[in-house]
Order: structure tokens, then C-alpha cells, then sequence
């Protein structure tokens, strides 16, 4: 596999958002990242975003996230995924 460098452009009507929970749903053919954004104290979250990947792409996104966790770690410090993490719910398939 070679690596290709590729010119991004991203409009400028593209904003960034901040979330700090996410649902992930998935079925035969696509994994959807809906990424939300709860406010402490409220028991209720706003959606922000919502990504849809082929389950390949996925997958591809699951291996860049553990390398580059792991770069963060080295760097800066280990992250504790021991502890739970209330605010992280994940959904499991959907039809």
C-alpha cells in the first residue's frame, strides 16, 4: 500500500462541532456515528453530526484511531479507559 498525499479543500461553510458523546449504529452495509453534544447536569443531548461509512471505512477509521490514540499517549499521557464513561452510549444495529 503506498501512501498519496491528496489536496483538501473544506468550505468555508463547514463548521467544527464539539461532541463529547456519540451512538453508533450499524447494519449489513454501513456503520452511522451520530455524534452529540450533552450538557452537564441535563438529561438530554443534542445532535451534531451524523457520519455514515461502508463497514470497510470503518474498520479503516478503527485502525487510524488506535495509531493515533497511541501517538497522543506516547507524547502526552495514557488515557484511563478503566473507569465508565456514563456520557459515551453506543446503539448496536438497526434495520
Amino acid at each position: 500500500m503506498t501512501n498519496k498525499e491528496i489536496q483538501v479543500t473544506i468550505p468555508q461553510t463547514v463548521e467544527p462541532v464539539y461532541s463529547n458523546m456519540i451512538q453508533i449504529a450499524y447494519k449489513e452495509d454501513e456503520f452511522t456515528f451520530m455524534f452529540l453534544h450533552q450538557i452537564p447536569g441535563i438529561n438530554q443531548a443534542r445532535g451534531k453530526a451524523i457520519v455514515t461509512l461502508s463497514p470497510t471505512h470503518a474498520k479503516s477509521l478503527l485502525t487510524v484511531l488506535e495509531k493515533t490514540v497511541g501517538e497522543y499517549e506516547e507524547k502526552f499521557r495514557s488515557l484511563d479507559t478503566t473507569q465508565p464513561h456514563d456520557n459515551n452510549v453506543t446503539m448496536r444495529g438497526y434495520s
